[in-house]
């Protein structure tokens, strides 16, 4: 069995033009399995010179693909290529680190600055390929265009889920204290309880959200506030139990 990183490198030699087996003499992997893998899945698309290629690190690019859709952009340089930014809240300094750490994994070598604005910092870098390995990237805002992952995206988070909530929790998401009140032995008694919000105004951000929740047994609910369902709420004890241990709050 070949890892998802193996298989996408193979694809992207194959997308370049070059030959079964000259691909099969660099990588040691036999032409058959490559050959049957370009017939069962879509490959990334041909890669541009200077490209180079897929994620370096598939766990790293599932953290970052999760950030992106909540709080990232990507923007043209006036003269060529392509800046990628995450918005990270001051509040968060851990998060900041965790976003550049993420980038220079799926992007080795690649520079990342900080850039402080009003109550956040966007932790930005330039590459001329931003947009191939996020082709959600388009005009106008997320929640007013489809937002579908490609194949090798759709593979890449089913095998690295918690990676993809936790990147999604850390942009657009929270751990929080509820609390409500109880009668017990007739005196009124404070119950506190946690949960995790996800708030997104995209329909389509928001269901790629539950269904990777639902591929991990993870029970939650709809929150209709002021008649906007933006709201995906995480409360039962077991659910909330392994998102602490896979997901945690901001720090």
């Amino acid at each position: 069995m070949y890892d998802v990183s193996t298989r996408e490198r193979a694809s992207a030699l194959v997308g370049q033009g070059r030959s079964l087996n000259s691909v099969s003499r660099e990588t040691g992997i036999s032409r058959s399995a490559i050959r049957s893998w370009q017939e069962r899945l879509e490959p990334l698309p041909r890669i541009a010179p200077g490209d180079p290629g897929p994620p370096a690190d598939d766990r790293a690019y599932a953290y970052l693909l999760g950030l992106h859709l909540g709080d990232g952009c990507i923007s043209a340089h006036p003269r060529s290529g392509h800046y990628l930014r995450i918005a990270c809240a001051d509040a968060w300094p851990g998060l900041i680190q965790k976003c550049r750490q993420a980038i220079t994994e799926v992007r080795p070598g690649i520079g990342v600055h900080l850039a402080q604005k009003q109550g956040c910092v966007a932790v930005t870098s330039y590459h001329q390929h931003w947009p191939r390995l996020f082709p959600q990237h388009g005009p106008g805002t997320k929640h007013d265009r489809s937002i579908v992952l490609e194949p090798w995206q759709q593979e890449i988070v089913e095998a690295h889920p918690w990676e993809f909530v936790r990147g999604l929790i850390h942009s657009d998401g929270c751990r929080i204290t509820n609390w409500t009140t109880r009668l017990v032995g007739g005196e009124r008694k404070r119950y506190e309880y946690p949960r995790y919000f996800f708030t997104n105004v995209s329909e389509d951000i928001r269901r790629l959200y539950t269904d990777t929740l639902d591929g991990l047994g993870i029970e939650w609910t709809r929150c209709t506030r002021n008649g906007a369902p933006f709201n995906i709420s995480v409360a039962r004890k077991a659910s909330v139990a392994l998102m602490d241990i896979h997901v945690g709050p901001k720090h």
